[in-house]
């Protein structure tokens, strides 16, 4: 089994990677789930982008069921995410929502969204898989490497594999046990483990 687990709707991930078996979990899990939602109030939509106006660069994408607020192109992002950060937060709380925190964005889901540590544990369990690799970026991924410590914990094989960049977080290199340089270079792992595979 491939797949893929984003915080972006499946639809837009198939339209980037047209590969054919692959399997797409999008919304983090939320999406072909009984916990589907109707889009976020507006009340909601609104106070985000009022946050969003007290950082220049700052900007609101609606995902359907989730927002996410960028920050990414302020000029000074980690002074953003600082003063962003618990803002959104208590927004969250306020709204019962979940708060995931991503590369310089911050995203507002439904309070039932799995999560990418719940869609891997639920695609092994019912796959009745006995090894997962699992290869991340991005600080959502720390759920997915968690998950596979758990599974590891029950006897799977796990690798837990970070592709670093310059907004890699750090916990995720602390918690990976294979790291690679670029994305062309988990191509390259990935087809040097498919290729020892039994045929």
């Amino acid at each position: 089994m491939v797949a893929v687990v984003s915080g972006r709707p499946a639809e837009a991930v198939r339209a980037r990677l047209p590969v054919p078996g692959i399997e797409v979990f999008g919304l983090y899990g939320l999406e072909g789930t009984s916990a589907a939602q109707p889009s976020p109030a507006s009340s909601v939509r609104d106070d985000l982008a009022r946050l969003a106006a007290l950082v220049p660069g700052a900007w609101v994408e609606d995902k359907g069921s989730s927002l996410a607020l960028h920050y990414r192109e302020a000029v000074h992002p980690d002074q953003a995410e600082g003063e962003l950060g618990p803002r959104v937060a208590s927004l969250a709380e306020r709204h019962q929502m979940t708060l995931l925190s991503g590369k310089r964005v911050f995203e507002l889901a439904p309070a039932q969204t799995p999560g990418k540590g719940a869609v891997v544990t639920e695609a092994v369990r019912e796959r009745g898989l006995r090894a997962v690799l699992y290869a991340g970026d991005d600080v959502a991924d720390l759920d997915a490497f968690e998950a596979l410590d758990r599974l590891r914990n029950e006897g799977l094989t796990t690798v837990k594999v970070v592709v670093r960049s310059a907004g890699t977080p750090p916990a995720l290199r602390a918690a990976a046990d294979v790291q690679v340089e670029d994305p062309s270079e988990l191509v390259r792992l990935l087809e040097t483990l498919a290729s020892e595979l039994p045929r």
